[in-house]
């Protein structure tokens, strides 16, 4: 009975009830309630009918199967390929965070559930319905969003569904994870993909070499806005100067 402790565990949380309640209900002590989860005492055979009759689980099921999959699923979608989601007790999709340092991990394992699954969760209020995921964003291609930035995009069904000029996640082996301006070249199925900060040259990038697309929805910043336009401004300024001191030297050589 390997899988009777965590599936419990798994299903008292789910229907949030105490270990105390369940543990009255089912007219046992507190801690053999927490026996049981912890895989320390088996229950008998009555005891798990009461247990299969309460959660609705069939009893080789809770003795044999991992129920905390059901929390899994996968959306296979035409264009793009597999995408593994959660989602929460109540069957709504969670949104995960993808940070910096889970970055290599999710190239690898974005199509597994289980990997899905353990990647911290995240909240927004008042979004639409579908499936959404937050990025975290690094280095100073897209400024003004600055380094740091999480973004909340909404996942992409097919790649001809991408709009020029819009802003995207975008998920490949080559470039890896990337939040980029797109325009979208059906006519010889390429994406170019180019930054808000001119000083980054654009570059182009296969359908078939992508994995994933997610468009920007909305983001959450968490530095000063006045002081990232004043680093924007200074930068300008000193590469107009750049250029003046340029001209100049091109003027006293005539």
């Amino acid at each position: 009975m390997t899988k009777l402790a965590s599936n419990l565990k798994y299903l008292r949380k789910k229907g949030k009830i105490s270990q105390g309640e369940l543990a009255e209900e089912f007219e046992v002590a507190r801690t053999t309630m927490g026996d049981y989860e912890r895989g320390k005492t088996e229950p008998n055979l009555e005891m798990l009918i009461r247990m299969s009759q309460k959660f609705d689980v069939a009893i080789d099921e809770l003795i044999t199967h991992d129920l905390t999959h059901n929390e899994l699923e996968i959306v296979r979608q035409d264009g793009l390929r597999v995408l593994a989601i959660s989602v929460d007790g109540n069957n709504n999709e969670n949104i995960e965070l993808v940070d910096t340092k889970a970055e290599a991990g999710y190239l690898d394992s974005f199509q597994d559930p289980e990997y899905i699954r353990d990647l911290p969760k995240i909240s927004f209020p008042n979004i639409p319905s579908g499936t959404f995921r937050g990025f975290e964003i690094r280095g100073d291609s897209m400024l003004p969003m600055e380094s740091g930035s999480i973004v909340l995009c909404s996942y992409v069904e097919q790649i001809d569904q991408i709009k020029d000029g819009k802003t995207y996640v975008v998920v490949s082996e080559e470039q890896g994870l990337v939040y980029k301006r797109v325009i979208n070249r059906k006519e010889d199925s390429k994406l170019v993909l180019s930054s808000d900060n001119e000083s980054y040259v654009p570059y182009e990038i296969k359908y078939k070499d992508v994995s994933e697309v997610w468009q920007y929805y909305a983001h959450l910043s968490f530095s000063d806005t006045k002081s990232t336009f004043n680093y924007l401004l200074e930068e300008k300024l000193t590469d107009i100067q750049k250029k003046v001191n340029e001209i100049r030297s091109v003027v006293k050589k005539v």
